[in-house]
């Protein structure tokens, strides 16, 4: 794509509005109802029956649900004819994109046509892959990006962050290069490939907090009483702007004509600097965010026209497990982003084995993250022909993930069932419950105990469901039976112990 001459678009451009939101459902589940607004010359809006949010609220992830592919938390933008400022502050975006210095660290990621999954989806699937970086991950471009800039002074005294994993490696890597100290907080629950991988590039790691919050409050503390500066994993212009870059080579390296950008979001960082640059010299390309249905703070924060915080955050990909998102990166996301997808765990598991089969390597769930959204936003609007970005934005994958992610994946691709029962403690019973379901193809066979916890009952496919009816007519319905339709892994846990003998099935459909 031609970006010699760069167009500029104000922030509140109606070019930067989706064009297909009449093509979502009326309604959605939650404890709202929303309709879709005639578009008249001045704007298009949603209307919600919602009470007026009061600032800085705290609310539940499942607040705001819709179906898997829809483009939703579109904001609410009106049209105006572009101020100075808003041409000022564009220049500056491009300017501080094009002249960052972040290659002296990152290299310029390849983009990648996702062959078997374009098959699949008579779309053209490309993936931009942020996990060959140095470090796996795109996060050492921003941290590079504001460190480069730190006075001798400032080096000299080292920098702070808090991180769950990504961006603590970034930091590390540019203060070894930089030739500075750096001290990483992070959470007692990171994995230990990424602590590890921390304190191997020359960092001194403390684990402090059972939840990021935690590591932050004491990064923050520790930077005020030692004089460092504090290294923000993404709400600082000049980190947004480093992250900028990966929007900068899709642009450069896309030959054809591009549809979507699709970016995996927890505080904002690298979708609002995709967007500070794509959404300047290219208007029409939907920059579309992607997020854990369980972790959805960009988009409660959209969909509410302020920052909130999550009362509770998913934790299955830890890489965007964020309670809430940053000022900055809220900011350019409401001006310049298009709406954010939201996936299930199985769909994020179904991505990573994609990947692994296109190119061998293995991401983790939130390197996978925009490739489920891709994916479900093309089949929900039945795209065809076009071509698509997805940002494989990291590959530190923990060993320990990947049995649940073997099985969840299979879960995601509707190959398989997950089925509970409950069996009545008496002689016999497991051995008709094994008569029962002999016919049928039960590739693994679990059993747990637990007497507190009780069942969800999910509808499935025929076969999931001809078994369902099996165990749980038999007997009068003392074969209490229950199964997971992958859409999520709490679905999954709860199946898992339900009260107060469970038989797990996988059964392959």
């Amino acid at each position: 794509m031609d970006t010699s001459t760069l167009r500029l678009t104000p922030c509140h451009s109606s070019l930067l509005r989706p064009k297909h939101f009449d093509l979502a459902p009326p309604t959605f589940t939650g404890f709202h109802t929303t309709t879709i607004a005639a578009k008249n010359k001045n704007r298009l809006t949603i209307a919600a029956t919602l009470s007026s949010p009061s600032p800085r609220m705290k609310v539940s992830p499942e607040s705001l649900q819709y179906p898997p592919g829809f483009l939703g938390a579109v904001p609410e933008r009106t049209v105006t004819d572009g101020s100075g400022e808003d041409i000022v502050e564009a220049f500056s975006h491009l300017t501080n994109i094009l002249s960052s210095k972040v290659y002296d660290v990152a290299v310029e990621s390849p983009l990648e046509l996702a062959t078997k999954l374009s098959e699949r989806l008579g779309v053209e699937v490309w993936l931009k892959r942020e996990d060959l970086q140095p470090v796996f991950s795109f996060k050492l471009r921003g941290a590079y990006n504001m460190m480069a800039k730190l006075t001798k002074e400032q080096l000299d005294r080292g920098v702070i962050c808090s991180s769950a994993g990504n961006h603590a490696q970034g930091v590390a890597l540019a203060a070894k290069i930089l030739g500075c100290d750096a001290v990483i907080a992070m959470p007692v629950t990171t994995p230990e490939i990424k602590w590890q991988s921390v304190e191997k590039l020359g960092a001194t790691v403390v684990l402090e907090g059972d939840a990021y919050d935690e590591a932050q409050a004491y990064a923050k503390k520790r930077a005020i009483e030692e004089g460092r500066t504090f290294i923000p994993p993404f709400d600082h212009p000049d980190v947004i702007m480093g992250q900028g870059t990966v929007g900068m080579e899709i642009m450069r390296q896309m030959k054809g004509p591009l549809k979507a950008i699709f970016v995996p979001v927890g505080g904002g960082g690298l979708i609002a600097g995709i967007a500070a640059y794509v959404k300047r010299v290219a208007p029409g390309v939907k920059i579309i965010g992607v997020e854990p249905s369980d972790a959805n703070a960009m988009a409660l924060s959209l969909h509410h026209g302020q920052r909130v915080i999550l009362d509770k955050v998913g934790g299955f990909a830890d890489g965007v497990a964020v309670k809430e998102v940053g000022e900055e990166t809220f900011r350019l996301c409401k001006e310049l982003v298009d709406g954010v997808v939201l996936v299930s765990h199985d769909a994020i598991c179904a991505s990573i084995k994609d990947v692994f089969e296109e190119k061998r390597s293995i991401l983790e769930p939130a390197g996978a993250l925009a490739l489920a959204g891709a994916e479900a936003y093309c089949k929900f609007y039945g795209l065809k022909g076009d071509n698509v970005v997805a940002i494989t934005s990291g590959a530190n994958m923990s060993f320990d993930k990947l049995r649940v992610v073997t099985e969840l994946a299979n879960v995601g691709r509707q190959q398989e069932a997950v089925l509970a029962t409950v069996m009545p403690e008496e002689p016999g019973s497991f051995k008709r419950f094994c008569e029962l379901v002999g016919p049928l193809n039960i590739t693994e066979f679990n059993y747990r105990f637990n007497s507190d916890k009780e069942a969800i009952v999910l509808p499935f496919k025929k076969e999931a469901i001809v078994l369902y009816r099996i165990l749980g007519d038999v007997f009068m319905g003392r074969y209490h039976t229950v199964f997971d339709y992958g859409n999520s892994r709490v679905g999954f846990a709860e199946a898992a112990y339900v009260k107060p003998s469970i038989h797990v099935l996988f059964a392959s459909l």
